[in-house]
């Protein structure tokens, strides 16, 4: 249920309102000066405050300014029996939602109120997803092979230089290249990112460079590429040791031309792209067997990260596993659980085939099946530790 505060010094203005919204199922709260409701809103979290701008002892527009400076996401609604366009503008003007003269028309009002929560609504969704993304994107860790991808990411990252990306499955190859889009002067526009695995090979050349209307079969209508998409941005092929060889033929020619042509198309479009690459496999041994371009590989190998597997950056375990245990809290909005240091110990000598995926999923496991504290006990009976 939403919560909304009423400022307001006339008592029959707040019974007035509050009839009306606690009509529409809204949870009401009162204040009778700008300096209450300055100190409720210090106390409580609203989602609205429909607030009078006249006011004994502190006006509408400083309790405005003040709950702003507390950090206060409260959509401010003003309302004023003297409202003028100045009033309304200069309200804005500081952050207020919208401004309604007295004496409020009813659908008005309601209609205000819907929409300044609907706008709450998707500030909250907003820092929950930039929450998710940057705790999706932090490269956890202090031990020097580690410490050598992130020196290397601060170097390369500002360039325009193509960057290929090698570990095992589960190391972490995503969370790179996502570093290097947002540290580079590309942040700012697009990550565009393909897996070339999961794409059939008849259809990755379409998902790529898009394709015209009746390019084929199933082509009823024209498909904007990857390639397009990611305009001024950057480009992230994941898995492209999977990538079929005249797929391999056009990449090569997009990233020396700086052009693609969509499928069934014959006009050519400049792209402006920065492009990244990874893959899991031995693409040296690729190329021996005819399987990869080599011409491709030395574009899009300016410079190689190669990521560590966890077996080799076992002092990471016990950062990793708190990070983890954190997340995944937080998923469950459930508190903390801690681990003993004869847990980690344990954890240290596993051989982590699945590398950083799988030690979060025993973490995980360890969570849900765990005590309170999680043991050694625990890491014996739920977790696999050849």
């Amino acid at each position: 249920m939403a919560k909304i505060l009423l400022i307001d010094d006339e008592k029959a203005i707040r019974a007035s309102l509050r009839d009306i919204l606690e009509y529409e199922k809204y949870e009401v709260h009162e204040a009778q000066d700008g300096a209450e409701g300055l100190k409720k809103l210090q106390e409580d979290d609203f989602d609205i405050a429909l607030c009078d701008i006249k006011m004994p002892k502190m006006d509408g527009l400083e309790v405005l300014q003040k709950a702003q400076e507390l950090g206060k996401e409260t959509q401010f609604i003003m309302i004023s029996a003297h409202g003028t366009i100045e009033t309304a503008v200069e309200a804005t003007k500081k952050g207020a939602y919208d401004f309604i003269q007295k004496p409020a028309d009813l659908n008005r009002l309601l209609i205000t109120v819907r929409n300044a929560l609907d706008k709450t609504h998707l500030v909250q969704e907003t820092k929950v997803l930039k929450k998710k993304i940057a705790k999706g994107t932090d490269i956890v860790g202090e031990s020097e092979a580690i410490h050598q991808v992130k020196a290397t990411i601060e170097k390369v990252a500002p360039t325009e230089a193509r960057v290929f990306i090698t570990g095992p499955n589960g190391t972490g190859k995503e969370l790179v290249a996502r570093w290097l889009h947002e540290k580079s002067l590309r942040a700012a526009g697009p990550m565009v990112e393909v897996n070339c695995a999961a794409i059939p090979s008849e259809l990755i050349e379409s998902e790529l460079f898009g394709h015209e209307k009746g390019a084929f079969t199933s082509a009823i209508k024209q498909r904007i590429g990857k390639f397009e998409q990611a305009h001024e941005g950057t480009l992230f092929l994941d898995e492209i040791g999977d990538m079929n060889l005249e797929a391999q033929a056009k990449v090569l020619r997009a990233l020396q031309e700086n052009k693609i042509t969509r499928v069934g198309g014959d006009k050519e479009i400049k792209v402006n792209v920065r492009v990244l690459a990874a893959t899991n496999k031995d693409i040296k041994s690729m190329i021996a067997n005819n399987r990869f371009r080599e011409d491709l590989y030395h574009r899009l190998s300016v410079i190689e990260i190669k990521v560590p597997s966890l077996n080799q950056r076992l002092e990471d375990i016990p950062l990793l596993v708190n990070k983890f245990l954190e997340d995944i809290a937080e998923d469950y909005g459930a508190p903390v659980k801690s681990i003993s240091e004869e847990a980690i110990s344990l954890l240290q000598t596993k051989n982590w085939t699945g590398n950083i995926r799988e030690l979060r999923n025993v973490v995980e496991r360890l969570v849900i099946l765990g005590d309170t504290q999680i043991s050694a006990e625990d890491v014996k009976k739920y977790t696999d530790l050849s």
